[in-house]
């Protein structure tokens, strides 16, 4: 192979010919790039003439380098045999077709319209997935023979009962903590009885639902979307398509369900930790009775509380179960994609509980609170 080069010839008295020899590709361009570049720019913009008759082998490496470098226009005089003519030809076409680049005044405007771009994406992909469930409902209606029991409880399982450890302990202490903070305001108002109202209805109705949906979103939610995601990266949910067998029925389904069950009993659970945990900084630090603390408690906490708390952690757990199964199910088959799906998945179902809280506060803002 010949190196690729360059040599400015006088023929006439007109202006001189750049002269191309060897071999322009892209083992034998000349490296580093940028001075040979450099130098193309430097001849092209003297108008001079080219000749690539003497390159013997050009591919789209060389031929993007000139194109590039003749400022993706074609020279005023330019001698080229047919084939290589017709692959810079090739490298027009393509490069026309590349968006070009926007105005750096008005670049600010990409950012909220790629945004868009993707949320849309994004929940296109949602209720496509929410969809086939339907459908998924609709067939197990007609087929309860082929109801998915095994991924059914072993979801149930992993996302239930394995996590009834850690929730507890989350909740008893911050129902430490808070009746601790609560209790250093109380006593200087002489509103130490209070406490109880205040536990209550703040671990009950808000603390306990998020809370469970935090830890839910962080330990469930990222352990489906990495396992969907290792299916993907390992073509076995190409295979499960190969069989026959709906990946929605046999992997999304199951993992929806179970976290739309689990979530209510784990609220209920973490609340009845937190509400433990209140009661017992309470006695130690005002000295209430934990007789006292369980007498007062279902009097000045309506049993709507609970409802609102129950009906929280089920739409948590939906809407955790759908956003990691689709995230999941968007991971390429590279690692990369597999973690930044996952963290996707738990930021968004993060986020999206959040926001949803703050609609069950305003929706419910008049019931379950006493005057």
């Amino acid at each position: 192979m010949a190196a690729a080069t360059l040599e400015t010839v006088q023929r006439t008295d007109s202006l001189p010919v750049i002269v191309l020899a060897g071999d322009w590709t892209l083992a034998t361009l000349p490296q580093p790039l940028a001075p040979f570049e450099r130098r193309l720019r430097e001849l092209a913009g003297t108008g001079s003439g080219w000749d690539l008759q003497s390159i013997s082998r050009l591919d789209s490496a060389g031929a993007i380098v000139l194109w590039r470098n003749w400022g993706r226009r074609w020279p005023a005089s330019l001698v080229v045999g047919s084939e290589h003519r017709l692959l810079l030809e090739r490298v027009e076409a393509i490069v026309a077709e590349l968006p070009g680049r926007s105005s750096e005044r008005l670049a600010w405007l990409l950012v909220p319209g790629r945004l868009a771009i993707v949320a849309l994406d994004h929940l296109a992909g949602m209720v496509a997935l929410i969809g086939q469930m339907v459908l998924d409902f609709g067939y197990l209606l007609v087929h309860p023979r082929d109801i998915p029991w095994r991924e059914f409880s072993a979801n149930l399982y992993k996302s239930g009962a394995q996590a009834l450890p850690v929730t507890a302990l989350i909740g008893f202490l911050i129902g430490i903590v808070l009746s601790y903070l609560s209790a250093l305001q109380l006593k200087n108002f002489g509103a130490d009885v209070f406490i109880v109202n205040l536990l209550g209805i703040s671990i009950v109705r808000e603390l306990g639902p998020v809370l469970v949906a935090v830890l839910v979103a962080g330990r469930s939610g990222s352990a489906m979307t990495a396992q969907l995601g290792v299916m993907r990266v390992t073509e076995e949910i190409d295979a499960l398509a190969t069989m026959g067998v709906s990946r929605s029925l046999r992997l999304v389904l199951p993992k929806v369900v179970a976290l739309a069950v689990t979530m209510p009993l784990l609220v209920i659970w973490c609340s009845a930790a937190g509400i433990i945990g209140g009661m017992v900084s309470a006695n130690l630090q005002m000295d209430l009775s934990y007789g006292f603390f369980i007498d007062t408690l279902p009097r000045v906490v309506p049993v709507a509380n609970v409802w609102i708390g129950i009906g929280k952690g089920l739409v948590f757990g939906l809407l955790i179960g759908l956003i990691a199964c689709h995230f999941g199910l968007r991971v390429k088959p590279n690692t990369e994609s597999l973690s930044a799906n996952t963290t996707s998945s738990v930021v968004t179902s993060i986020t999206v509980a959040i926001l949803v809280d703050a609609v069950f506060a305003i929706l419910t803002r008049s019931f379950g609170i006493p005057l």
